[in-house]
């Protein structure tokens, strides 16, 4: 299998896990953001701790480098690493929570959030990497289809939870941009697990400074924080370091917004929730500019050339 494929499947399957968890951060909105955000953090840790083990072992199988680096300068890279997506990975997942918890809304935080699809190829404009127009056609695309299956009544008045997620969705674009620079670099297992380390440093700090966590809320709240910390932080955010390595990140931001589908087929498969015409449409969009996205028009354009 070609690692671009090996790669969009990585972070399709990251969509999925993130899509159905978005139940689980809404139905955890009751406790404070930073407390849900620093409980699901702890347990990803938890989590990936064995994993980075079991990669460990297979490596060293296979006959594989494995273990942390050697050298100090690849130590720093990853220490940089994990301090700066940790940091973003924060940040942005703080907003959506906070977001969240001020207008349970998960059509329109689904919405706003996922607009990353766009902000990833504008902010990638400044840094010299230009999109053609085949993924540029793909984001519109895939715009109007998030338009149509989230927004159902529009937009209405624009909310202070509004311009929260928004912000979130100018966060995970930057969270985007540094695992592309820094995933080439590092192990993605260590990554993943240094980032989770800063994330639920930081938002304990943050929960013991601006609220108060209880052991009961903790309990209330259990399994939406146990789904989202052991399969959305443990498992998607691994997938996302794993996936985007050697992937252009508009692409990679394309694929991944495919969590608003997958939220929406979870909700009518599993919670037996209806999908109207407008959402099937908005989901059908999505999906075709996906694959329009994939398409290897260039290959296929220089063969019909040679021919």
């Amino acid at each position: 299998m070609k690692t671009q494929t090996k790669n969009s499947l990585m972070l399709m399957l990251c969509a999925f896990i993130w899509g159905t968890a978005f139940v689980a951060q809404s139905a955890g909105s009751g406790m404070g953001a930073y407390s849900f955000l620093a409980g699901r953090s702890w347990l990803a840790v938890l989590v990936l701790l064995p994993t980075m083990a079991a990669f460990d072992a297979l490596r060293k199988k296979q006959g594989a480098a494995y273990g942390w680096p050697k050298e100090r300068a690849e130590r720093m890279t990853l220490l940089t690493a994990g301090l700066v997506c940790g940091t973003l990975l924060f940040a942005a997942s703080a907003a959506q929570q906070i977001g969240i918890t001020i207008n349970p809304s998960t059509a329109k935080a689904g919405f706003l959030t996922a607009m990353y699809v766009v902000l990833v190829p504008v902010f990638g404009l400044f840094l010299g990497r230009k999109g053609s127009a085949q993924l540029w056609a793909s984001m519109v695309i895939a715009v109007v289809g998030l338009y149509l299956l989230c927004m159902k009544n529009g937009f209405g008045g624009v909310e202070t939870s509004d311009w929260i997620l928004f912000s979130c969705a100018v966060l995970f674009s930057f969270q985007i941009m540094s695992i592309d620079h820094f995933s080439p670099l590092v192990d993605g297992v260590r990554l993943s697990l240094l980032q989770f380390i800063v994330v639920a440093v930081e938002s304990t700090a943050a929960a013991l400074l601006f609220e108060t966590p209880t052991l009961a809320e903790f309990g209330a709240n259990l399994l939406p924080i146990a789904y989202c910390g052991v399969l959305s932080s443990g498992a998607g955010y691994t997938l996302q370091i794993l996936g985007q390595k050697n992937l252009n990140p508009a692409i990679a931001s394309l694929i991944m917004c495919l969590e608003s589908v997958f939220s929406a087929l979870g909700g009518w498969l599993l919670l037996n929730q209806s999908l109207s015409l407008r959402e099937s449409a908005g989901c059908a969009l999505i999906f075709a500019a996906v694959v329009l996205s994939q398409l290897p028009l260039e290959e296929l354009r220089g063969c019909k050339k040679g021919a």
